[in-house]
């Protein structure tokens, strides 16, 4: 496969697949494998340190994105990376989470003025961030969110101005960040592409079931054609995150089989993570991290090894 043959020209590589684009259906690799070759071989060596822009992705529903998300910053934050997780979807699931997490601080939290309110009137999106732990912190978001793909769309912008609207509010707190982590509905809007445009990598959740590769393979067609061809999106591809669903079941390994076969073995995180009943049990609690419950440790273990994988994918010491 090319990414293999040519993993350290990155330069190259991508401007002979861009003239190539049109024999695409010609070649061996197919129309999704070669998508992902795209994202992943652009010069990475720039973008390679801390300050980046994360987001977990997938077009399908239910793949972890918001939990990964979640324990991620947690356990960047405990390896002492400052972590700042912003909520842009109106679920607000996020924000749930890391409210019930802060409160068990028995502090009262809210959430006034909101990421929309922020956007909107031009503020300093400092104004609305709130600190949960050491190294990590929160930008909530509200209901008021599901205005906001609206409200921009009717702006006097130019198009790429108007997906890259969030990219430029964030531009005023990136760099006080090792990391931050956006996330968002598994719908397409004009919402989630101001999210894409302003991140610096992409990680793909991909549980293991069809419906989710094939989500996976959908979401970066969607990204290759509407945000890389059409505004010159500089996203790169971190990884595909596998997430078992039954731990190593006949599915699970069929999926992650074809899961290699697509998108290529070195381009999956080494470290998976598995269904846990206590991530679950954060969504009714917070996060807690009680050293000497063994079902507390077993979490954190798992995903310290992923953040610690993500780390050393982007060449952070």
């Amino acid at each position: 496969m090319w990414y293999t043959v040519y993993k350290y020209n990155f330069s190259f590589i991508i401007k002979v697949l861009r003239k190539l684009v049109s024999f695409v259906y010609f070649t061996q690799c197919s129309v999704y494998s070669m998508m992902y070759i795209v994202l992943n071989m652009k010069s990475t060596k720039m973008k390679r340190g801390k300050n980046m822009i994360i987001s977990c992705a997938n077009e399908k529903g239910g793949t972890g994105k918001t939990s990964t998300t979640a324990l991620l910053g947690w356990e960047l934050a405990s390896l002492g990376h400052s972590t700042l997780l912003v909520d842009c979807d109106p679920q607000s699931n996020l924000t749930d989470l890391m409210i019930k997490t802060k409160s068990q601080e028995n502090t009262e939290i809210t959430i006034d003025p909101s990421l929309f309110a922020l956007l909107i009137n031009h503020r300093d999106l400092k104004e609305g961030i709130i600190r949960i732990k050491d190294n990590l912190s929160l930008l909530p978001v509200a209901s008021d969110m599901n205005l906001f793909s609206r409200w921009v769309d009717k702006q006097e912008l130019t198009e790429k101005e108007k997906v890259t609207y969030l990219k430029e509010a964030l531009g005023s707190i990136k760099k006080d960040y090792d990391f931050i982590f956006l996330d968002v509905s598994p719908t397409m809007s004009l919402t989630n592409d101001n999210v894409f445009m302003a991140c610096d990598w992409l990680i793909i959740m991909l549980q293991t079931q069809q419906r989710s590769l094939l989500g996976a393979k959908s979401f970066l067609e969607y990204l290759q054609t509407n945000l890389i061809n059409m505004f010159d999106s500089k996203v790169d591809v971190l990884g595909i995150l596998p997430v078992l669903t039954k731990g190593q079941s006949k599915i699970d390994n069929s999926v992650l089989k074809s899961a290699i076969s697509e998108f290529g073995e070195n381009n999956l995180f080494t470290n998976v993570i598995t269904a846990m009943e206590r991530v679950k049990r954060f969504d009714l609690t917070g996060i807690t991290e009680d050293h000497k419950n063994v079902w507390d440790k077993a979490t954190h273990s798992v995903y310290t090894a992923v953040a610690k994988e993500l780390v050393n994918r982007l060449g952070v010491k």
